[in-house]
This record gives structure tokens, sequence and C-alpha cells, in this order.
């Protein structure tokens, strides 16, 4: 039986600043709005012979890489049921409720979730962590809680395990 530990990672500089709008429905939104997001992962693992879990810098390089390719752009939800999402050479027409709001493409990404929310980028998040088998056979992680924050105390868990 192996014997396992965690290794959180909770750096100050894993954060992205990003707008979004909450989804509740097909006639209801937030308005467009800004958040100072906070990412957080727990990765589990065997501890080896030399008293070491993994190197835990890859995930921290993957999770820097992650709010870097986010920060200070438009997230929109591409699944979502309530929009309607057209383009042309510039400009992304994101239609909610009748109404329709241009979005440039330089300043916008749409990502593949259903809503912006906590839970579901903590969902995404953990999946971009996960996708690589190959490289969580070898480095032995038996589990991950992946966390996104869009303020203080409030976070959204995702989990994977073996």
């Amino acid at each position: 039986m192996p014997i396992l530990s965690s290794i959180e990672i909770e750096k100050s500089y894993l954060h992205f600043s990003a707008a979004h709008f909450t989804i509740f429905s097909a006639t209801n939104r937030e308005r467009l709005h800004g958040h100072n997001w906070r990412i957080a992962v727990e990765i589990t693992g065997e501890i080896g012979d030399d008293g070491l879990c993994f190197d835990y810098a890859i995930y921290k390089e993957i999770l820097k890489d992650l709010c870097a390719k986010y920060d200070e752009y438009t997230l929109i939800p591409d699944q979502s049921p309530h929009l309607q999402i057209t383009e042309d050479d510039e400009y992304y027409y994101i239609k909610h409720d009748g109404r329709t709001q241009p979005l440039l493409k330089t300043d916008t990404i749409l990502m593949p979730v259903k809503n912006i929310t906590i839970e579901s980028l903590s969902q995404y998040f953990l999946s971009e962590l996960t996708k690589d088998q190959r490289h969580l056979d070898e480095l032995n992680i038996h589990a991950f809680e992946m966390r996104v924050s869009s303020g203080p105390n409030q976070w959204g868990i995702s989990r994977w395990s073996r």
C-alpha cells in the first residue's frame, strides 16, 4: 500500500483579472463586470523512497500559464444554452434574451463551459490539469482538488481522484 501525501499550491501570483457575467436563465443574467480571480490546487501523490511525492514545480508552472492565458480578457461560455454567439472578422456578437452585445475578439475568450462561475471554472481548470493521463501515471498522482475564487472566502471546488 503506497504512502500518500498532499501538496497545496496557493501562491500570490496565481490570479488573473477577467470580466464575465453569470447567466441565471434564458431571461436573466448579471451585467458584465470583472473579478480578480484566484486559483489554488491540492495534489495528492505517493511518497517515493526519496521522501518526495513529485516535482510540484511542474504544476506551479501550469497554473501560472493558465492565469496568464485568461488575464485581462472577457470570458464568455460557448456552451450556454441561453446564449447565441455569432462572429465576424473583428467581433463576437453575444445574444441573450433578444439583446446583442458586441465584444472585440482581441479582448474575448470563448470558454468550453456552460457558465463563467467559480464552480464551472474550477471544473474546467481541473480538466486542464488532468488531461494528460500519462503524466499523472509517471508522477503517481492520486487526487486533485482545484479551487477558484472570485473574491475573499468564496471558492468553487472540483475534485478528481483515481
